[in-house]
């Protein structure tokens, strides 16, 4: 059995419960870190940070454990389900979700508050771009155009990554079936050929 370290007293409750029972599984197992590695797609210092709570595990994470340990998965992700909202997405020193990044002026005033598609690797939108696009409210702007090429979307690790990246997915297939909707319409409307 793995001699853990204390949780980090800033873990919320429902956080800290999901730990716990994380680590109390993967000590059934019998398996060390690095054993857990190789049998998942989670690197070693991936699943040292997930069960020592210095970063919240991925749902898909919370799976691989149970497949791995046999156990069954419904009761450990409803834990993660109640943990993801109190998950303190914040690491020390960085700003807390919501807040502005270093150096930029307010959302409404931001360049993040334009066209995510139209950011530029270093969040500066194009001249023009329209505010149509903006983040709808409460999605964080943290690491949104931090990375180049990521086109206003969240880098994995990024703080409130999980809720933007869903908002996004959503929003792009609605976009999507929108666009499928318009287009069988006008193939309808416009007739394919004259007689």
């Amino acid at each position: 059995m793995t001699r853990w370290r204390p949780l980090p007293e800033a873990l919320p409750r429902e956080a800290r419960h999901l730990v716990e029972q994380l680590r109390s599984l993967k000590d059934r197992t019998g398996l060390s870190l690095a054993e857990l590695a190789r049998r998942t797609a989670y690197s070693k210092s991936s699943w040292q940070r997930y069960l020592s709570g210095a970063k919240q595990p991925p749902r898909g994470a919370v799976q691989a454990l149970c497949r791995v340990a046999g156990a069954e998965q419904a009761r450990l992700l409803a834990l993660w389900d109640l943990a993801d909202p109190t998950w303190p997405h914040c690491v020390a020193g960085a700003p807390p979700p919501g807040a502005p990044p270093p150096g930029a002026s307010p959302l409404g005033a931001s360049p993040l508050g334009a066209s995510p598609l139209g950011a530029s690797p270093l969040g500066a939108s194009p001249p023009g771009a329209s505010p149509l696009g903006a983040f709808p409210p409460g999605v964080p702007p943290h690491g949104v155009a931090g990375a180049a090429g990521s086109a206003g979307v969240p880098a994995a690790g990024a703080p409130g990554a999980g809720l933007a990246h869903r908002r996004w997915r959503a929003a792009a297939l609605v976009s999507f079936a929108v666009i499928v909707v318009l287009l069988a319409g006008l193939l309808w409307v416009l007739p394919l050929g004259r007689g």
